[in-house]
């Protein structure tokens, strides 16, 4: 046994001086270089090896954000010239990851963005180049799809302006079970059945894409499900979730949009169950980062949160002749995934697993398409009103 804890010693120290390596190693951002041209901005980074990348856009205001490996930051911050990339800021996202953010002065979209391999002047360098949008500098730009890519030939990035992209969020999976039913049926396995069911309908129209934050039977920490949300350039956010109430006899659906303080104190305990699904993991988000803090300050802007109750309105309007609802239907709680910044997000609960009935009905594949089929009626007639005022 000495002679095992003392070979487990030397591993654990070896790992400890081999990821040391690994962070001295760290790929370096040497220069930033932005320029302007005839069609619009090129942003280009001198860096000391090919990274891996995702990029995204964000509006309100209009941000450029690229995501890659933890860096190395060496280049000087200087003033950026004239063009729509009016600021530069960089630094540490999570653990492993590195964030850049171009704040923009206008609508814009990423026109290309591509790693070029070393020449005789320069080495290795990731461009991008963002084209300003015609129209009100004031105009919302539409959220650019994921990019991810490595040192490759330049490739455009793949847009598809005539789908809106709709994230689907199955509540709970993988350790954390959710609510179980009276017949032992799992909350997480009903989430999941429905949010393939709606992305299925969603994309049969033709009008959407569909970012899904689980896909399989995995847990995912709640605020990493807003975050697949943003980079998948989400315009609308759907949790599904299946309460349990203490009483056999309640059920009905409802929705969710966020407030500050719960409508009732039905709705402020179902959020702070939820919102603690992430211990069970052994993640603890008591203490959060500046950037979440970031966030609850940006949950003040009144317009996200005006298009979540607007869309809520629609939902229960249309689901209304589908499915049996709860009194008081749409209702308001500090559900963790429901604070995007600039998503509109609602999180609908399907019904209740501690019903005999309601269980029965959501285990049923039949029952889920035509509830489904509600609420990709009320996600047209959403995307519809918004078009009416501009794409946004």
């Amino acid at each position: 046994m000495r002679r095992f804890s003392r070979l487990l010693g030397c591993l654990v120290l070896l790992a400890g001086l081999l990821g040391a390596g690994a962070a001295q190693a760290a790929p370096e951002v040497m220069a930033v270089r932005v320029g302007d041209q005839a069609t619009g901005t090129r942003v280009v980074l001198d860096l000391s090896e090919p990274v891996t990348y995702r990029l995204f856009t964000l509006s309100n205001p209009h941000r450029v954000v690229l995501d890659m490996p933890e860096l190395a930051w060496t280049a000087s911050d200087g003033p950026i010239g004239p063009g729509v990339v009016t600021g530069l800021r960089h630094g540490l996202f999570r653990p492993g990851t590195s964030r850049i953010v171009l704040d923009l002065g206008q609508a814009a979209r990423v026109q290309d963005a591509f790693m070029l391999p070393p020449n005789a002047e320069h080495g290795h360098r990731l461009v991008v180049d963002i084209e300003p949008l015609q129209g009100s500098p004031d105009a919302r730009s539409a959220p650019a799809p994921v990019r991810t890519a490595s040192l490759a030939p330049a490739m455009p990035v793949v847009r598809t302006p005539e789908r809106r992209v709709v994230a689907i969020d199955a509540g709970h999976g993988g350790v954390d079970p959710g609510a179980i039913g009276v017949r032992g049926t799992f909350e997480k396995n009903v989430t999941l059945a429905a949010a393939r069911e709606l992305r299925r309908q969603l994309e049969a129209t033709g009008r959407y894409r569909v970012v899904m934050t689980r896909s399989d039977d995995t847990f995912l920490r709640l605020r990493e499900r807003v975050a697949v949300a943003r980079r998948g350039g989400a315009e609308l956010f759907l949790s599904l979730h299946a309460d349990s109430h203490p009483s056999a006899s309640t059920r009905g659906l409802s929705v969710y949009t966020l407030s500050a303080t719960a409508s009732d104190k039905e709705a402020a305990a179902l959020a702070q169950r939820e919102n603690k699904a992430d211990l069970i993991a052994g993640v603890d988000l008591s203490a959060e980062s500046r950037e979440v803090l970031d966030i609850l300050i940006d949950l003040a802007q009144r317009e996200t949160m005006n298009l979540s109750a607007q869309y809520a309105g629609m939902l229960v309007s249309n689901l209304r002749e589908a499915v049996t609802l709860l009194p008081k239907t749409h209702r308001f709680a500090g559900f963790a995934v429901l604070k995007a910044p600039d998503i509109p997000s609602v999180l609908v609960e399907l019904g209740y697993m501690s019903n005999r009935e309601e269980e029965r009905l959501l285990r049923d594949a039949a029952y889920r398409r035509k509830l489904m089929g509600a609420i990709v009626r009320a996600t047209d007639a959403y995307f519809a009103h918004k078009g009416s005022f501009g794409r946004s």
